[in-house]
């Protein structure tokens, strides 16, 4: 394992702060708790970030999410596990974490409105690019990943 390049909370503190501000909105929106733990997981399997998927399973096991659905993520499209709402969802997730592929497609993005009202949708899709933004903020001054 590679060392941690430089702690970029340290170093910009203030942007560390607007990035949790980011969080506490998400927070606050009610969206589904567990729904954005599972979004960060599968964002992070996605982007390989070791730190945020050590921190967001941990957290998502926390908060009452079983093994086999957290296990079975990187194939929710093939699992039984999911309900329509939470697909609608890991798939906007994978089109917006993947957005140089295929940018989000109107299906999916479809989709997602037909699962979640207007304001919902909104902290959905913040939510995924606030993790993203965790995500490369990890990856590229290799945060390890701590208990």
């Amino acid at each position: 394992m590679s060392a941690q390049r430089m702690n970029l909370a340290d170093l910009a503190p203030d942007a560390y702060e607007a990035m949790r501000g980011l969080e506490a909105y998400i927070r606050k929106s009610g969206l589904d708790r567990r729904l954005y733990e599972l979004i960060k997981i599968r964002a992070s399997q996605i982007n390989g970030c070791v730190f945020c998927l050590h921190m967001h399973t941990r957290d998502a096991r926390a908060l009452g999410e079983t093994e086999q659905r957290i296990y079975a993520l990187d194939a929710w499209q093939e699992a039984p596990y999911y309900t329509e709402k939470e697909r609608a969802a890991l798939a906007l997730t994978e089109a917006i974490t993947l957005i140089s592929e295929n940018h989000v497609p109107d299906e999916v993005f479809e989709k997602a409105r037909q699962h979640f009202e207007e304001k919902e949708l909104a902290a959905l899709i913040i939510g995924i690019i606030t993790i993203n933004a965790w995500n490369r903020w990890a990856i590229t001054s290799r945060m390890p990943p701590s208990d």
